[in-house]
């Protein structure tokens, strides 16, 4: 099957599919769709076990979206069929390269569609039958057509036989999803890589390629190595003496001092949150002056070792730090409940440990700074797809519930996919979640009463409130 074909089905598809819809299962059966094309066409392309985890993750994502119809399962689906694709079509690029691409062809399909010559092959009429579809159907179609509309000026009954019917279609919204599915599958079919982006490619490459160069290269011009490498040691030992500091402040507020204050649970959850976004800067800040001293020449510099050591005591005091949040997120969840900001923190956390690890690897095994950036791609990838498969308001209601925190009604009116929890509750303490609440059982009731097509399965498993 050519290109022009697939885009061409995938176009009719998408028409049947969403025309007079609203997104819904019909999403997930496109994405379906698309994962089984390139499964099939590209076979030969799957050399490696990635492409079949990809495969699996891209169904797993759309049966995610088919439950729950949510943006987390919505970006699981998009990330996880445009990561097969791209993994397939041009799979010596960096993953990484995928999310300038998405904007880059967001843009430019809207002029590329009208290249034809660069999809659309050319052909000659040579098969007789064609040669009289066009003289004998086609050309006295369109000459009919022209007629017909002079004459209906002229006469209102001529007019009346051919217009006096009417066909149940929304020529608006059929239009609109014509000229949708044509521009989502043009974009996703024939995608476009600027040379740039493979000149570039190397640059993303985890191993140094050229030591020898690096070796010798220093980040200042007026400063040769042997300064730069002196820098960089008296201010990391600057930096470890003032984290050291910080970390001894950090866990005295944390663990000591609210603890002999009387304050609001407000007032207490605004510092605990203000605390956690220094410690986020803090780590990002800490990986960034990791990358930025060892991006080149002190990975293989024989006399870098103490500025090895400095850096690698840093990224130890940004562990015990991320361990100290972590400890204090678990203190305020067991004090105050479970909420989404700290679930949030959590996966923060998590993901920040991982970089640190991957950066101590990094200095360790003497790679590329973009060595960090595409392991962490796919950690963020698996963290979206853990976010679209679990039902974090149901976790996060439940154990509140059996902790007996966190049970406002109107912050669990709020939560999403806990109906059955909250309802229960709600019944059994004769309780209220107001406005939310009244929000809440509407949209139940409007995904309930959607045609098949613009469903989301989890509001069918629901009983219909009374």
């Amino acid at each position: 099957m050519k290109k022009h074909q697939i885009i061409f089905a995938c176009t009719a598809v998408f028409i049947l599919l969403f025309y007079n819809e609203s997104v819904g299962i019909n999403l997930s059966i496109f994405g379906v769709l698309l994962t089984l094309l390139i499964s099939y066409f590209f076979q030969e392309k799957f050399v490696d076990r990635s492409h079949l985890v990809l495969v699996v993750t891209s169904i797993l994502s759309c049966f995610a979206f088919a439950w729950y119809g949510d943006a987390a399962s919505f970006f699981a689906l998009a990330l996880s069929i445009l990561f097969l694709q791209f993994k397939t079509q041009d799979g010596e690029l960096k993953t990484i390269q995928v999310f300038p691409l998405i904007i880059l062809n967001g843009f430019t399909s809207i002029g590329r569609i009208f290249m034809f010559s660069q999809w659309l092959p050319e052909r000659k009429i040579h098969n007789d039958f064609a040669k009289k579809l066009v003289a004998f159907v086609l050309i006295p179609i369109i000459f009919l057509g022209l007629f017909f509309i002079v004459y209906s000026f002229g006469s209102d009954h001529f007019s009346s036989l051919f217009t006096d019917y009417e066909l149940d279609i929304n020529m608006p919204q059929l239009i609109a999803m014509c000229i949708l599915g044509f521009y989502i599958s043009f974009s996703f079919w024939n995608y476009w890589v600027p040379d740039v982006c493979y000149q570039y490619n190397p640059k993303l490459n985890n191993e140094f390629t050229n030591i020898s160069e690096v070796k010798n290269q220093n980040t200042f011009s007026f400063l040769d190595l042997d300064f730069e490498r002196k820098s960089g040691e008296i201010t990391l030992v600057l930096l470890n003496i003032m984290l050291l500091v910080f970390i001894g402040t950090y866990n005295y507020e944390q663990f000591f001092e609210m603890k002999d204050t009387a304050v609001k649970m407000s007032e207490l959850s605004a510092a605990t949150h203000e605390r956690v976004n220094s410690v986020i800067f803090s780590i990002l800040m800490a990986v960034g002056v990791i990358l930025f001293y060892f991006k080149g020449g002190f990975n293989f510099d024989k006399n870098a070792t103490l500025l090895k050591t400095l850096a690698k005591i840093w990224i130890f005091l940004n562990g015990i730090l991320i361990v100290s949040t972590f400890v204090k997120n678990s203190e305020y969840i067991s004090s105050f409940g479970l909420t989404y900001k700290r679930l949030g923190v959590y996966a923060f956390l998590i993901l920040s440990l991982i970089g640190l690890v991957y950066t101590f690897l990094k200095i360790k095994k003497q790679k590329t700074n973009a060595y960090l950036v595409n392991q962490m791609v796919w950690y963020f990838y698996g963290t979206v797809l853990l976010c679209s498969y679990v039902n974090w308001g149901n976790l996060v209601t439940n154990y509140n519930i059996s902790v007996n925190k966190g049970l406002e009604p109107t912050f669990l009116s709020g939560l999403n996919f806990n109906d059955e929890a909250r309802r229960a509750y709600f019944v059994k303490n004769n309780l209220s979640g107001g406005y939310n609440e009244e929000m809440r059982e509407k949209l139940i009731s409007n995904y309930q009463n959607e045609k098949f097509l613009s469903k989301a399965l989890y509001y069918e498993f629901l009983d219909k409130k009374k």
